[in-house]
């Protein structure tokens, strides 16, 4: 497997997407329901999604605290945020959800930050280097 060194930029942005995602999904798993009719969204999946982020956020934390995380790791996580990103944006335009305003913003919102954690990820893992091998 190959590793990297990371770049202190690279650790720290992903450090913050562990952050914000561990932050987002307990949030959502203890209060989706109470969410679900304040954003036009359904509570099942308002609470499903907090489910899911919890695990990421302690995966991506574990990455963050690597001072050599192996780079597939790194580029898995920058590819499931693109992913993310889509899949919010597409969330929106494709009309099977009627979101309310506040619910546009809660998603356009997030799916804005995970955009700029993905692009910090990117740069700071063209700053990192090859790790020697073992």
């Amino acid at each position: 497997m190959t590793t990297i060194h990371a770049s202190p930029l690279l650790r720290q942005a992903l450090l913050a997407d562990a952050v914000a995602s561990g932050a987002r999904g307990l949030l959502l798993a203890l209060a989706g329901g109470a969410a679900g009719p304040l954003l036009g969204l359904p509570a099942g999946l308002l609470t499903a999604v907090g489910l899911v982020l919890l695990p990421w956020a302690v995966a991506v934390g574990w990455l963050a605290t690597r001072a050599t995380p192996p780079r597939l790791g790194v580029w898995a996580v920058i590819a499931l945020n693109a992913f993310w990103v889509l899949e919010s944006v597409l969330l929106l335009v494709g009309g099977w959800l009627r979101p309310t305003g506040l619910g546009y913003a809660f998603v356009l919102g997030q799916a804005a930050v995970v955009l700029v954690l993905l692009e910090l990820q990117v740069l700071g893992l063209r700053r990192s280097g090859a790790a020697a091998p073992a």
